[in-house]
């Protein structure tokens, strides 16, 4: 058979043995993954360990895989070590930006800048990870022209490289809760102590179920991330604004629950405010004033003080 094959296709013994021992070692592989997959990966209940476990055991195998068939191919080490030398330089021009990726694949498996479920922000890109393969990582987008990072439906792709040279923001690691804020501007001549305590109940009401959990949270992350707040409850900052009193709602929500908190929070705003004649929300107006009419005592022309 052997004779059969060089005589008509050229191929001698010595390769058709590497040959053999080739399509041999792809079998013996393949069913060792498969066994792996199924029997002992299969049987994990966690969906994220599972998807984790089944790339590792895949990249694994496949560079057990290349190690054998260098073997193969190459025979003695001393061979090997001389192909290899040979090649390396060539093999580092030619695939830089594959090679930085593949060294940006194994700081986020080592080191864990984000995680598979993570919500992170890279550049002007703000989305949930969704897939973390060799060369890139996937992120299910929110934000861009959807407001309050709802989803856009869209899967952005980014090459692991980008590790090394951009800052990344991520939401959850460690502490899945975020501060968010709703500016309410109410006009000058409303009665904003009123509103201010209008809307530091809707916040007591809507909002104090957070804070014990995320202070659970905050000392859990504080092991590993130098995290301090001192006041973790919700609070109503007060300014002035061109057109009014600004009362700024201050408060922690659940990364993801964001827009849903703003919407309750929002409603209950609007169904108090609309019970109290002497509040009114501001916008940008023009209005004439009048001191004769309106100043107060000692600013008006001629007045003295004290008077």
């Amino acid at each position: 058979m052997s004779e059969f094959i060089h005589r008509y296709l050229g191929i001698d013994a010595a390769t058709q043995i590497k040959l053999l021992s080739t399509l041999i070692l792809f079998l013996i592989l393949s069913f060792i993954y498969r066994i792996i997959a199924k029997y002992i990966i299969g049987r994990l209940d966690d969906v994220k360990q599972k998807y984790q476990w089944r790339k590792i055991a895949l990249y694994l195998n496949a560079f057990i895989g290349f190690l054998l068939l260098l073997r193969i191919w190459f025979g003695t080490v001393q061979g090997l070590t001389t192909y290899l030398g040979l090649l390396s330089a060539g093999v580092a021009i030619a695939f830089k930006d594959p090679l930085v990726n593949l060294g940006g694949w194994i700081f986020i498996v080592i080191r864990k800048p984000f995680r598979l479920g993570d919500r992170i922000q890279i550049n002007n890109v703000i989305g949930d990870v969704v897939d973390i393969r060799i060369f890139q990582f996937s992120v299910m987008e929110v934000g861009n022209w959807v407001d309050a990072e709802q989803s856009t439906g869209r899967i952005v792709h980014i090459p692991n490289s980008v590790v090394f040279t951009t800052p990344q923001a991520n939401y959850t690691a460690g502490f899945e809760y975020i501060w968010d804020e709703i500016p309410v501007l109410v006009t000058f001549e409303s009665n904003w102590k009123k509103a201010k305590k209008i809307l530091e109940d809707i916040l007591d009401k809507h909002t104090e179920h957070f804070s014990e959990a995320a202070e659970k949270q905050i000392k859990e992350a504080a092991k590993k991330y130098l995290i301090y707040y001192s006041k973790l409850t919700p609070i109503v900052y007060v300014s002035v604004k061109d057109s009014g009193v600004m009362l700024t709602l201050r408060y922690l929500t659940r990364t993801r629950q964001r827009r849903a908190t703003e919407n309750v929070i929002w409603q209950a705003i609007l169904d108090q405010f609309a019970l109290h004649d002497d509040i009114d929300f501001a916008y940008p107006t023009q209005r004439f004033y009048n001191n004769l009419l309106e100043g107060k005592p000692g600013t008006k022309p001629g007045d003295q003080p004290g008077e």
